[in-house]
């Protein structure tokens, strides 16, 4: 059971670092990718406090345990992770556009969640 969190914490890792990359350090690309099904209403200031959150939760999911310093800042950032989905879900729902992909990504990180967290009780 611990191989397979740690093969979800890092692909979940990989998803959000590039995701939180992408929304700071290409916000023009991602911008002309986000407007394609009409405007989103998303100022840039919150498009790069949503990719910090998201770099932030995709290092913390992985690092802490994977050098064990305050491992239970993992839990945490996996339960971060899991509360930026859920508008994410949303967003794409009212936008009619397929919410698969945040989905995917809140079950995961609520999977790591209850997981690691039965791991310290």
């Amino acid at each position: 059971m611990n191989t397979t969190l740690w093969i979800i914490q890092s692909l979940l890792a990989l998803a959000f670092v590039a995701s939180g990359a992408m929304k700071l350090f290409e916000y023009e690309k991602y911008r002309v990718m986000l407007d394609k099904n009409g405007p989103t209403g998303l100022t840039r200031g919150l498009i790069t406090f949503i990719g910090i959150a998201e770099l932030a939760g995709g290092v913390g999911i992985v690092l802490p345990m994977a050098i064990n310093v305050v491992p239970w800042l993992s839990l945490w950032a996996a339960i971060g992770l899991s509360c930026i989905m859920l508008p994410a879900i949303r967003f794409h729902v009212r936008r009619h556009e397929p919410p698969f992909a945040p989905i995917v990504l809140f079950l995961l990180a609520v999977l790591v969640v209850f997981a690691r967290f039965s791991h310290w009780a």
